[in-house]
């Protein structure tokens, strides 16, 4: 028996629903660094605000490394700060992110962080709907930063 509607896909650029359209498939590229910008920012001893950074999406072994580290089998809770010096590829000037940058930012910081990593790890994305008090529309934010007004 012969299939006439047969696709291989090869490409994982290529989304799944692209297939079932009519003609050539639309490409689209996996987004896999993610801009940011922190609440308050990293103060290095040289007294260097750093605010700007980027965070890249997760691997499974960026997830597991850090359950084989001793800080966190000592303590769990050290869990995030490995994970986030693992996916910080950039702040500011500063050369690579290690664990000791993430441990000494402001807890803001590290919250805004983690939710910016949830958000990209398990959502995809880094909008959020919202809606105006006042007149009720509703709009998309993008909350990865930025300066005030922009989305």
């Amino acid at each position: 028996m012969r299939r006439t509607n047969a696709v291989a896909v090869a490409d994982p650029e290529v989304e799944v629903d692209d297939l079932t359209q009519p003609g050539p498939p639309r490409r689209e590229r996996l987004r896999t660094e993610f801009d940011f910008q922190l609440p308050r920012g990293f103060l290095d001893e040289d007294g260097t605000l750093h605010r700007r950074g980027t965070m890249r999406l997760a691997t499974a072994r960026d997830e597991l490394l850090p359950l084989y580290d001793a800080r966190v089998q000592e303590n769990p809770a050290f869990t995030t700060v490995v994970l986030l010096a693992r996916v910080i590829t950039s702040l500011g000037t500063l050369g690579p992110v290690s664990s000791t940058v993430v441990e000494n930012m402001f807890a803001s910081d590290v919250a805004f962080l983690q939710d910016l990593y949830r958000r990209i790890n398990a959502e995809g994305h880094t909008r959020v709907a919202v809606a105006c008090p006042s007149c009720e529309p509703r709009f998309e934010v993008d909350i990865s930063g930025g300066r005030l007004g922009e989305s």
